[in-house]
């Protein structure tokens, strides 16, 4: 591999806009997919937040239907107290043993009627998380539909692309070798401004790709004669000569022929 130090500004430029026509490239891929990776990932956390939501309130009517058990086995324990409590007034020596007594069954049956109403309570408790349930099973049982649908999609898509863009990705950074870190910095934030994200852009009738802007005479044979790195003070963008790029493209689209 040539040192970064040994290669010349053709050499630099003809890098730097091979790597602008592989991330193109790559964007294009990237493009394809569009928003399908964010709504496969968020389709799967509702999924899952549904899934959790469910298990949560199953697992609280299973909590509500063990309360009722205990319940209905308090008020049977009350029963039988109040039971025990009536036939020992049967057999009391005097009045303050039988008033005891009918305060203990009094107060079983106070027992016994709030246990009802707790039950009743319980059970509409129940009729509503059934109806939860059943709604957000619906709602889960469509989620979930809709995201193997969406899934099916991104994988027939990154079956087809995955391939590539890794092929893509090793060559633009092996191209990246060949260009000092100052002028792939410049490459890269300029490719953050840009809408198109095109950094290197080819001379194309007297301006530079994708502006109205003509470039002087002058600089149009310094950008020709390929000595040094010529931006266009529009927009910021490194211009090459059209013949260059001609060249480059032939080439690149060979590459990705190959692919």
């Amino acid at each position: 591999m040539t040192k970064k130090s040994e290669v010349t500004v053709e050499e630099k430029l003809r890098a730097l806009y091979d790597v602008q026509l592989i991330d193109s490239r790559i964007d294009e891929i990237r493009n394809v997919r569009g928003e399908l990776p964010l709504e496969v990932a968020d389709l799967e956390d509702e999924v899952q937040g549904l899934t959790t939501r469910l298990e949560k309130l199953k697992s609280d009517l299973d909590s509500i239907t063990e309360q009722i058990a205990e319940k209905k086995n308090l008020i049977e324990a009350s029963k039988a107290a109040i039971k025990k409590y009536t036939e020992q007034q049967k057999n009391v020596r005097n009045s303050r043993e039988f008033n005891a007594l009918s305060k203990e069954v009094e107060f079983q049956e106070l027992e016994i009627e709030l246990a009802e109403k707790h039950i009743r309570e319980f059970k509409a408790q129940i009729e509503h998380k059934k109806e939860v349930i059943e709604t957000s099973t619906e709602k889960l049982s469509e989620r979930a539909e809709h995201l193997n649908h969406k899934k099916s999609e991104l994988d027939a898509i990154l079956a087809e692309t995955e391939k590539e863009e890794k092929a893509l990705v090793a060559k633009s950074e092996d191209l990246q070798t060949q260009i000092e870190e100052r002028l792939l910095a410049a490459y890269h934030r300029i490719r953050t401004k840009v809408v198109n994200g095109l950094a290197v852009v080819a001379i194309e009738r007297g301006a530079s790709g994708g502006s109205f802007f003509t470039i002087p005479p002058q600089v149009q044979v310094e950008i020709a004669a390929r000595k040094k790195i010529i931006t266009d003070e529009h927009s910021g963008r490194i211009l090459v000569d059209s013949v260059l790029a001609d060249e480059e493209r032939e080439k690149m689209e060979a590459f990705f022929a190959t692919l």
